[in-house]
This record gives C-alpha cells, sequence and structure tokens, in this order.
C-alpha cells in the first residue's frame, strides 16, 4: 500500500501531474464526441427540413 501511496504522490507532483492528465484525457473525450453530437444534430435538422418540404 504504501508503494501506490507513493506512486500518487510523486514526491509533492502528484496533484498537479494527476490534475494534468484529468484535464487531457477530458479534451481527448470532448474532441472525440464535439463531432459526432455536431453530425447527429446536423442529421436530425436536415430530416425535420425535409419533412417541412414534403408536407
Amino acid at each position: 500500500m504504501s508503494d501506490l501511496a507513493t506512486f500518487f504522490a510523486m514526491d509533492g507532483h502528484g496533484p498537479y501531474v494527476w490534475t494534468a492528465y484529468g484535464i487531457t484525457a477530458a479534451v481527448l473525450i470532448l474532441l472525440f464526441l464535439t463531432p459526432m453530437i455536431g453530425r447527429r444534430r446536423l442529421v436530425q435538422a436536415e430530416a425535420r427540413r425535409r419533412r417541412r418540404e414534403e408536407s
């Protein structure tokens, strides 16, 4: 257990390192999801536009 705590503490630099990893992971997830969400919205808007034109 001591080795694990030492690993996470990283000689006092742990909070900075783990925060940086967390921010990086969050940004990568956002960069991955944003185009997918935008595409879904575009497809839905196009479907609504087509339904309006057909009626």
